[in-house]
């Protein structure tokens, strides 16, 4: 891990913060959409991640990640999910339905710029997107 010192202001007092966070450095890049994708571990074909920095390794419960997710149009996954780490999701296009049942059916539907902060062990999902959608989502350990 890589600890940094980060001078903050709070209440007129210059203080440091000591972060431990263990991701790469990268000033703004284009982002190939038409390539880098992968179907994750446990998921249904028709949705694919593209990892943009970092890295999470459940097996250790440490690091974290920030990641494109991506549904074709009519893919739903079938049960909730649950994991021990921290999750942020925002929904920057198409529609994503939260709660369908194992046939796809049901649930509440969701546009864009709706925005989901999980804790770790909360129960989420099933997932469907009748059209197609991307997320941005940020996972992490609290390693404090």
């Amino acid at each position: 891990m890589k600890s940094h010192d980060y001078p903050i202001r709070w209440n007129n007092k210059e203080r440091e913060i000591k972060l431990t966070i263990n991701k790469e450095h990268k000033e703004f890049h284009a982002v190939a959409l038409d390539e880098g994708w992968q179907t994750p571990d446990g998921y249904p074909d028709g949705i694919k991640q593209k990892i943009l920095a970092g890295f999470l390794d459940e097996g250790k419960k440490t690091g974290n990640r920030t990641r494109l997710l991506r549904f074709d149009a009519g893919v739903f996954t079938t049960s909730p999910f649950v994991h021990d780490y921290w999750e942020e999701v925002y929904l920057l296009s198409g529609d994503l339905t939260v709660g369908n049942d194992a046939d796809g059916n049901g649930g509440q539907s969701f546009s864009p710029n709706t925005y989901a902060c999980r804790p770790p062990g909360a129960h989420h999902g099933p997932f469907k997107s009748e059209g197609g959608c991307t997320l941005i989502e940020i996972h992490y350990y609290d390693e404090g």
